[in-house]
């Protein structure tokens, strides 16, 4: 059984400041969200907060989780309104088929590995000083941090995850209000044909974990457009389990939604 939750954040509070500025203050509320966190559970999470007045924070969980402590330190506990909604996701799983389509939005944090880093950290500079010419050594993961490598990070593993992206659909205009032609959006103009997808956010994220010990830093995405269901094995896997690294941080939830039937 898995549930997805949608949790309205009141930015006006003080914890909600710490909740949106820190993604490990937010892992922390989240995880306490159901009983089953301490104990492996998977969870994963992602702040919509693309509009800043009324961000929300999206959660999916493997049993039915209470958001009472959120709630109370960082929305609205007693307004009127649905403020936080659980829901049954075996309803969007089952409409899972090969070649249906779906609205999607997905954070993640793209990354590659490398052996040679190109401008490499005090403490990657210190492995690779160490290494012998015999020695195996593993390799470093890095962010990708162009809009460009992200998009073409994304593009390029659709295929595994079970579902590809269309070609962008376009309309002539009506007579009359032809015009110039409109500017490619970062990281598409190498993209042929163009594709149902744009990048609509874009976050270098850094903090300490508890205030002391190394420092944590992502580069994170967001992505948004629609997609074509290739393999519902795969995607279905992804939904539950995930995309990429950083989930601890608000990276991997893929959300769906239904798309009207297109009468062409």
């Amino acid at each position: 059984m898995a549930y997805l939750s949608r949790i309205r954040i009141n930015p006006l509070r003080a914890q909600s400041r710490l909740l949106l500025a820190n993604p490990r203050a937010m892992h922390g509320a989240v995880m306490g969200g159901t009983p089953g966190a301490a104990d492996g559970a998977r969870i994963l999470w992602r702040l919509d907060a693309d509009n800043p007045h009324r961000p929300h924070l999206f959660v999916l969980t493997s049993s039915r989780p209470d958001w009472t402590h959120v709630i109370e330190q960082a929305g609205w506990p007693d307004a009127d309104g649905e403020h936080v909604a659980v829901r049954d996701y075996a309803a969007l799983l089952g409409q899972i088929a090969t070649g249906r389509e779906f609205a999607f939005r997905l954070t993640a944090s793209p990354v590659q590995n490398t052996q040679t880093p190109h401008t490499p950290t005090p403490v990657q500079a210190a492995r690779l000083s160490a290494r012998t010419d015999s020695e195996l050594v593993r390799g470093f993961r890095l962010g990708h941090r162009t809009a460009a490598a992200q998009l073409g990070w994304f593009l390029d593993r659709t295929e595994r995850w079970g579902f590809d992206i269309p070609a962008s659909r376009t309309d002539p205009p009506a007579p009359g209000l032809d015009g110039p032609e409109p500017a490619t959006p970062p990281g598409l103009a190498d993209i042929d044909p163009p594709r149902e997808v744009r990048i609509i956010d874009r976050q270098r994220h850094s903090f300490t974990k508890g205030g002391k010990g190394p420092r944590v830093t992502f580069h994170s995405a967001t992505f948004e457009g629609r997609l074509r269901v290739t393999d519902p094995t795969a995607l279905t896997t992804r939904l539950l389990e995930g995309i990429g690294p950083s989930k601890a941080y608000g990276c991997g939830l893929l959300t769906l939604a239904p798309l009207p039937t297109r009468k062409d």
